[in-house]
């Protein structure tokens, strides 16, 4: 009913949304970024000095914080497509897609973050869905993107989003390598154990993203820039 099971060009059993489950889907993107607004909204009222203002301007607020978390979230998908680097065995270094998700958790806080990942994972899941097995759909699109979401727990640290993005991509990394640990064990190169293996697939395509978003993040414009949108999403 939610799904079809398809057979692909590489001869593995798929599961792929039907009509019905893209629209089950498409619910739950919605919730979730209700939901992640909620958050957001409570977290701007706490850093707003004047609370009695921002209650009577809620509407406002409430609108300025679904545009940033949705449109972060569209930004993504579409950022992701975007390849710097394609790795020959298998993943890719995208142009600053990870970085972009982070975002609403460094705005909004832990929350909002976690939640608006899990709608990343979800609006993943309907663009480009590589589904074999019910838990690892879980892992890969639900944990490792949620886990994004944990820039939120420097939202107002010291350079706080260099050190969420560097937390958030080593949540990811975890979820991926023990997706492919449990799940692609068959997958592992030739004469690798499958830990090992995962470790490293994984890492190569996560951390050298990473290594280009940290270098583009030390640079005092985009800093500054990043600090201005903040304001911007919390005023």
């Amino acid at each position: 009913m939610f799904y079809n099971v398809v057979v692909n060009d590489w001869e593995e059993t798929t599961y792929v949304p039907t009509t019905l489950g893209k629209v089950v889907l498409l619910v739950l993107l919605a919730v979730l970024l209700v939901c992640a607004v909620v958050f957001a909204r409570k977290y701007a009222a706490k850093q707003n000095q004047e609370k009695e203002e921002t209650a009577k301007k809620g509407g406002k607020l409430t609108v300025k914080q679904l545009v940033f978390c949705a449109m972060s979230i569209a930004l993504g998908t579409i950022l992701s497509e975007i390849k710097i680097i394609d790795f020959p065995w298998g993943g890719s270094a995208t142009l600053l897609s990870m970085l972009v998700i982070c975002l609403p958790g460094y705005f909004f806080g832990l929350g909002a973050g976690l939640l608006t990942g899990v709608a990343y994972g979800v609006l993943q899941l309907l663009v480009d869905p590589y589904v074999l097995f019910p838990m690892q759909l879980v892992m890969d699109y639900f944990l490792a993107f949620g886990a994004l979401g944990l820039s939120g727990l420097f939202s107002n640290a010291k350079k706080g989003l260099l050190k969420g993005y560097l937390v958030a991509i080593l949540g990811r990394y975890l979820f991926a390598v023990l997706s492919g640990w449990i799940f692609f064990a068959e997958y592992a190169w030739e004469g690798w154990p499958v830990l090992p293996y995962s470790l490293v697939y994984n890492g190569i395509y996560i951390f050298a993203e990473g290594a280009i978003t940290v270098v583009i993040l030390l640079i005092p414009a985009v800093n500054g820039g990043i600090a201005t949108v903040k304001k911007m999403a919390l005023s």
